[in-house]
């Protein structure tokens, strides 16, 4: 009960990935590694250490199938009671591994638990423990992003929490990051893997949202710290993730809302997502010319 399994997805994340398998190696909590790349055309595969084969397992697809699907490429091959999910520009700290199966463990109905995530710089990161994100706040994020969130009547909280005190405890929370969690074995066969139909982002907060409604507790533990270079896959890439972030918020809503069974509301919502997309994207478009936006589209379209 005290080992884990790790299953990191990759795709061209250099020697970011090798960091990020050597630092979970040190923890001899560790059981196994998996690494699934999504069709990488870089050398990271190449960097990693090769004097670890009884530890170290390397799963190629042959496309880009997406974090959620690949993430359970590695989920189906895993055996031990703990599955540590990373990205591979994380840096586990010492001893953060053991912290996070400890308070996991401690009791029988916490499915997951998620590290103190940190910046470079030593500053916490957005995204570590959040709330569940209510639909008021996807018109209140495209208000903002129109430039119209002043004549708001009401200025909503966000539901990201880390601007928040940092508790001094393990503390319960609706959602952490998929950059790092560690899931027991036992929620993972009641709610079932990751939803496929996610490409890139939000595929967590499902994740979340789902173990709430069975009844699973979700924990940040805010002295197991882990470092994360957030966006290093993407780098290059940001009105693709962008696409695959608000694709992802509406399939989220339809499924947070399908049971009340309001069509406008749902339309609504789905109208909020995709005015701030089209808000962000003006805006690249002002910043960065038309030529330099029309090619991050067409890498968008070729990935949808």
């Amino acid at each position: 009960m005290n080992r884990c399994d790790v299953v990191i997805v990759n795709f061209n994340a250099g020697g970011f990935l090798r960091d990020a398998v050597e630092s979970v190696l040190r923890s001899p909590s560790v059981a196994h590694v998996y690494v699934v790349d999504n069709a990488s055309a870089d050398e990271s595969l190449n960097l990693l250490p090769r004097d670890q084969s009884d530890r170290l397992t390397i799963i190629r697809n042959g496309a880009n199938l997406g974090f959620a699907a690949a993430c359970n490429i590695g989920l189906k091959q895993a055996t031990a009671s703990n599955i540590l999910i990373l990205n591979p520009d994380c840096q586990v700290c010492d001893g953060a591994i053991e912290r996070l199966i400890t308070i996991l463990r401690s009791a029988d109905r916490i499915g997951m638990v998620g590290p103190h995530l940190l910046n470079p710089d030593g500053s916490e990161q957005a995204g570590g423990r959040r709330r569940l994100p209510a639909p008021s706040l996807v018109l209140s994020r495209a208000a903002a992003a129109l430039g119209l969130g002043k004549f708001l009547p009401v200025q909503l909280p966000d539901f990201l929490l880390h601007q928040d005190p940092l508790p001094s405890s393990p503390a319960e929370v609706e959602a952490i990051s998929g950059a790092c969690m560690v899931a027991r074995r036992e929620m993972i066969t009641d709610i079932g893997p990751f939803d496929e139909q996610y490409f890139l982002h939000v595929e967590d907060l499902d994740w979340c949202m789902r173990a709430h409604r069975a009844g699973w507790k979700i924990l940040f533990v805010p002295d197991a710290k882990v470092m994360h270079r957030k966006g290093v896959s993407s780098e290059g890439q940001p009105l693709t993730v962008e696409y695959y972030k608000h694709k992802g918020m509406v399939r989220f809503y339809g499924k947070l809302l399908g049971e009340t069974r309001s069509r406008w509301l749902l339309t609504l919502v789905a109208a909020g997502v995709w005015t701030r997309f089209g808000a962000i994207v003006t805006r690249h478009l002002l910043s960065h010319g038309a030529e330099r936006t029309q090619k991050l589209f067409r890498a968008t379209s070729r990935n949808a």
